[in-house]
C-alpha cells in the first residue's frame, strides 16, 4: 500500500502546485483582488475538466486492475485502447458545447464583471488543451489499474515545471520573452498540459508494461464498450454531478463579493495540502481492491480498502491540526504579506480554520468511495454524494451565508419568498461545508461495512 501511495502522494502535491503556482503569481505580480478572484474560478473551472473525464477515467482504471489481477494482459490493453475511443468523443462533445455555452457558464458563476472577464480570456486560452488533459487523465489511469503509480508522478511532475516556469516567464517578461501578465499564466499551463500528453503517450509505448494496445484494440469493441459504460457511466456522473454542486457551492460564495470569492479561492488551496493524502490512499485503495477481486481475494481486497482507510484518517488529522495551527502566515504568503491584501488574508486564514476540523470524515469518503469504485460499485457513491451535497451542502451554506435567501415558488408561477438567513458570509457556506463532509464521511463508513459492494460484477 505504501508503494502505491507515495508516488500518487507527491503527483498529487505536483497537481496541486499548478494552482499554486497561479494563485501565487497572481497575489504576488497582480494588483488588486479582482485577479484572485478570478484565479479561483479559473482553478475551479480547470478542475472541472479532468471530472469530466471520469468516465473511462475510472472504468479503466477497475477494468484494467481487474485484468492484471486475473492475468489477462490482452484484455487490459483492449479495454485501455477502448477508454481513449470514449475519451476522445467526450473531447468533441465538450469543446462543441463550451464554444455555444461557455461564456454563459462562467457569467452564471456569480464574479463581479471584472473578474469574470479575465477568467473568460484565461480559460479561452487554456481550452485548447483538453485533448492533452484526457490524454494524461485516461492514460495514468490505465497504468494506475496495472499497478505502476511513478507514471503519474512523472507526468505531473513535467506538467507542473513547465507551467511554473512558462507562466511565470511569460507573465513577467522573464529573459527577453513578452510580458503577458494575466495572460501569460494561461500560455504557461497550456504548455505544462501538452508537455505533459507527451509523456503519457511515451510511457504507454514502452513494451515493459504490456499495456501497449495494438492496431486491432483500437477498433471500437461493444462488449468493451458496454463494460467502460456499466463500470464509468455512474462515476463519472458522480463525479460530474459532484464538481457541479461544487460550482453551486462557488457561486453562492462569489455572490459574497470579491474579498469572500479571493478568501475562499485561496482557502480551497490552502486546505487542499490536508486533502492530498486522501487522493492518494484514494488511488491506491482504488487499485488494491480491483486487483484482490480479480484474483478472487475478497477478504484481503476488502482488509486493504480498511488499512487505507485508517492510514490515511492519521494524516490527514495531523494535516488538518498543523493548517489550524499556521492559517494565519499561510494566508499572508498567498497575497504577498497580510498588510498587502488584510481582508483577504484575515478571511482567508478563518476559513481553513474551520474546514480543519473536517479532515478526519473527509478522509474516510475519499478513501472507502475510491474502494467501492475500484470494486465496480459505483452506483452507492453517487448516491452518497448527491444527497450530502444537494440536501445539506448547498442549501445550508445559502441560509449560512447569506442575509436573505430566496426560495422560488415550487411551480415556478407564484411570487419568490424570501427568508432571513444568518449573513455569515464565507464563513457560513464552509460551516455548511464541514457539515456535509461529515455526513457522507459517515454514510461511506456504514456502507462499506456491508458486504455487497466487494460481490458486484464489472
Amino acid at each position: 500500500m505504501v508503494w502505491l501511495v507515495v508516488p500518487v502522494l507527491v503527483e498529487q502535491l505536483l497537481a496541486l502546485s499548478v494552482g499554486f503556482t497561479d494563485k501565487w503569481l497572481a497575489g504576488n505580480l497582480l494588483e488588486g483582488p479582482e485577479f484572485l478572484a478570478a484565479v479561483g474560478l479559473v482553478a475551479y473551472c480547470l478542475g472541472f475538466l479532468p471530472v469530466l473525464f471520469a468516465i473511462p477515467s475510472i472504468a479503466v482504471t477497475a477494468l484494467v486492475a481487474r485484468s492484471v489481477g486475473a492475468g489477462d494482459m490482452p484484455a487490459a490493453r483492449r479495454v485501455a485502447a477502448q477508454a481513449f475511443l470514449v475519451g476522445a468523443l467526450l473531447v468533441a462533445l465538450l469543446l462543441t458545447l463550451s464554444g455555444i455555452v461557455g461564456e454563459s457558464f462562467v457569467r452564471v458563476l456569480g464574479l463581479p464583471p471584472a473578474s469574470a472577464g479575465l477568467a473568460l480570456r484565461y480559460l479561452s486560452i487554456v481550452l485548447p488543451a483538453l485533448p492533452a488533459i484526457m490524454i494524461i487523465h485516461v492514460g495514468v489511469s490505465v497504468l494506475r489499474g496495472a499497478g505502476d503509480m511513478l507514471a503519474g508522478l512523472l507526468a505531473m511532475s513535467v506538467v507542473n515545471l513547465i507551467n511554473a516556469a512558462a507562466s511565470f516567464a511569460l507573465a513577467t517578461g522573464c529573459g527577453g520573452l513578452p510580458c503577458l501578465g494575466w495572460e501569460g499564466l494561461a500560455w504557461g499551463t497550456l504548455a505544462g498540459y501538452g508537455c505533459g500528453a507527451i509523456c503519457v503517450i511515451g510511457l504507454l509505448a514502452r513494451t515493459g508494461h504490456g499495456l501497449r494496445p495494438s492496431q486491432a484494440d483500437w477498433r471500437p469493441h461493444p462488449a468493451w464498450l458496454r463494460r467502460i459504460w456499466h463500470v464509468g457511466v455512474p462515476a463519472g456522473v458522480d463525479c460530474v454531478g459532484n464538481a457541479a454542486c461544487h460550482l453551486g457551492f462557488l457561486s453562492i460564495v462569489n455572490r459574497l463579493g470579491n474579498i469572500d470569492a479571493a478568501a475562499h479561492s485561496l482557502a480551497i488551496t490552502i486546505e487542499s495540502v490536508a486533502f492530498l493524502p486522501g487522493s492518494a490512499f484514494q488511488v491506491a485503495a482504488a487499485t488494491l481492491a480491483g486487483q484482490f477481486l480479480g484474483a478472487r481475494d475478497e477478504k484481503r481486497a476488502r482488509d486493504s480498502v480498511w488499512l487505507a482507510a485508517m492510514a490515511c484518517m492519521g494524516l490527514m488529522s495531523i494535516l488538518g491540526f498543523v493548517l489550524f495551527s499556521v492559517a494565519d502566515p499561510l494566508a499572508a504568503w498567498f497575497v504577498g504579506g497580510a498588510s498587502r491584501e488584510p481582508e483577504v488574508a484575515r478571511l482567508t486564514a478563518q476559513l481553513v480554520r474551520v474546514v480543519a476540523f473536517a479532515q478526519p470524515p473527509l478522509a474516510l469518503l475519499m478513501v472507502f468511495s475510491g474502494g467501492l469504485r475500484g470494486g465496480g460499485a459505483t452506483r452507492l457513491p453517487l448516491a452518497v454524494n448527491f444527497l450530502g451535497l444537494l440536501l445539506i451542502r448547498l442549501p445550508l451554506a445559502m441560509f449560512l451565508a447569506w442575509p436573505q435567501v430566496p426560495i422560488p415558488d415550487v411551480w415556478f408561477f407564484g411570487p419568490t419568498i424570501v427568508i432571513p438567513g444568518m449573513g455569515l458570509g464565507a464563513v457560513g457556506a464552509w460551516y455548511a461545508m464541514a457539515a456535509d463532509l461529515a455526513a457522507r464521511g459517515l454514510a461511506m463508513l456504514i456502507i462499506f461495512k456491508q458486504k455487497h459492494w466487494s460481490r458486484v460484477a464489472v
